[in-house]
C-alpha cells in the first residue's frame, strides 16, 4: 500500500494487475486554527472563532501535501531549553541577591541615621 502526496491511497489487489487508486484523502482546514477548542487526546472541535471547516485534497486551494513513512518528531529541543532554563534560573538567583543587598544597606541606613 502506498499514499501518495496528493492523498491518493494505492494497493496492489491479491487480484494482481499491479497498483490500484483504492481510496483519496483528505485534508481539512480553518480560517482561523487559534479558534479550534481542544477535546483531549490532541483532538479538536470547530467553533464559531475557527470558521467552516474547508475539505479539500493535499495540495490543492492551499492545503498541504503529504509524505509517507516520515515520523513526526518534536520541534523542542531539550538540551538548549534545559540550558535556558538553568541561564534564567541563576539570573532569577543574582538578581534576588542584589535585591536582598541593596534591602541589607538600606535597612542599615535606615536604623543608623
Amino acid at each position: 500500500m502506498t499514499i501518495g502526496r496528493d492523498g491518493t491511497v494505492s494497493a496492489e489487489l491479491a487480484s494482481g494487475g499491479g497498483l490500484s487508486q483504492i481510496g483519496q484523502f483528505q485534508l481539512t482546514r480553518f480560517a482561523n486554527p487559534a479558534g479550534l477548542t481542544p477535546i483531549g487526546r490532541n483532538l479538536y472541535a470547530p467553533t464559531n472563532a475557527s470558521g467552516d471547516p474547508i475539505v479539500g485534497n493535499p495540495g490543492l486551494q492551499g492545503a498541504g501535501m503529504l509524505t509517507q513513512g516520515v515520523l513526526e518528531a518534536s520541534n523542542v529541543n531539550v538540551v538548549e531549553e534545559m540550558v535556558n532554563m538553568i541561564e534564567t534560573q541563576r539570573a532569577y538567583e543574582i538578581n534576588s541577591k542584589a535585591i536582598s543587598a541593596a534591602d541589607g544597606m538600606l535597612r542599615f541606613l535606615n536604623n543608623n541615621l
